[in-house]
């Protein structure tokens, strides 16, 4: 490791303190048999440093980011030198003896986390969702649920005030969303259709607008059978995206809704009855005004308003006819 200084000076390799760091939850840090807790680091300001670097491991944090991120507007006269001392302090705590030698290292105009020296559940989290998104079903699954178990609890639970905190915690979410996505559609790929329905649920507790989760709970309930809770979900996406966003579900979605309807409709019992009279009258207004009158007869061009209104209300009766199915169900 090039330092700059006498290398006589230096610690060997193998006396630097390694650093093992939980930070889904509250933090604690274990140095060989030592454990620390976030407390133990000599103050909140000592304490946020850390995490700021945790969060960006490997990565060097200059001391002017650290000052906006620690005090923003207010910062006092005397930031930089109070800052300077502040990871003295850290160090004496995480690196005792080892002075600027250990993890936390100085760099032009700034600092950073060796990552040969920490390991953190955050980065191993990381590291595993990378490695499934670039392997097969079969491998990927197992990769997944060790990531998604190191991500139970939540990031930096310790810090609930700072900006930069919560910012962390929102681009952490993203991945765990996506995590959980990637498990659902490895799991349904793997024929384990519980849990690809369970991930895609958690996904959507996330991100409730989430096309992709919502893709894979449709499809699952599909593959397992369950068409009339399939056409309940995508009715319930269909109303949230019209609601917040203003669209409608994508064509994956839409050529899913539309098997779920025939494969009900190809069932027994009053629904089926229902649901072929529906498919009927949506291929009958389903043609395009604009191929004009001589593609069809005179009697089908209506406008397309009108084909709007009548496909919304043949949606809501199998809505309502779905709902009082399931209840009595």
């Amino acid at each position: 490791m090039t330092t700059g200084f006498d290398t006589q000076e230096q610690p060997t390799i193998t006396t630097m303190a390694h650093l093992t760091v939980h930070v889904f939850g509250n933090l604690t840090i274990r140095r060989g048999p030592v454990m620390l807790h976030g407390h133990q680091l000599g103050g909140p300001k000592p304490r946020q440093i850390f995490e700021i670097l945790l969060v960006n491991l490997g990565l060097p944090v200059s001391k002017d980011r650290l000052i906006e991120l620690l005090w923003g507007a207010s910062a006092p006269v005397e930031a930089l030198p109070t800052l300077e001392s502040y990871v003295s302090v850290l160090r004496r705590h995480l690196q005792p003896g080892e002075g600027k030698f250990g993890p936390l290292q100085t760099r032009t105009g700034g600092y950073v986390l060796d990552r040969n020296l920490v390991d953190t559940d955050l980065d191993q989290f990381d590291v595993l969702l990378q490695r499934a998104q670039k392997t097969i079903p079969g491998l990927a699954y197992p990769l997944l649920l060790r990531a998604l178990d190191l991500a139970t609890a939540p990031l930096l639970g310790d810090e609930l005030v700072p900006a930069w905190a919560a910012e962390a915690r929102d681009l952490h979410a993203a991945r765990l969303t996506s995590a959980r996505i990637l498990a659902s559609e490895t799991a349904a790929a793997l024929h384990r259709i519980d849990d690809a329905l369970e991930f895609a649920n958690l996904a959507l507790a996330d991100e409730p607008l989430n096309e992709r989760a919502w893709t894979a709970l449709i499809l699952g309930l599909e593959t397992s059978g369950r068409h009339a809770e399939g056409l309940q979900a995508y009715d319930r996406c269909r109303h949230a995206m019209q609601n917040e966003l203003g669209c409608s579900p994508g064509s994956i979605l839409r050529a899913a809704q539309l098997r779920l309807l025939h494969a009900t409709a190809d069932g027994d019992g009053d629904l089926a009855d229902v649901l072929s009279a529906l498919l009927m009258l949506h291929d009958q207004l389903r043609v395009s005004p604009a191929s004009g009158p001589a593609s069809r007869p005179a009697t089908t061009s209506m406008r397309p308003e009108l084909v709007a209104d009548s496909l919304r209300e043949a949606t809501d009766v199998v809505t309502s006819f779905l709902r009082r199915v399931v209840a009595r169900a």
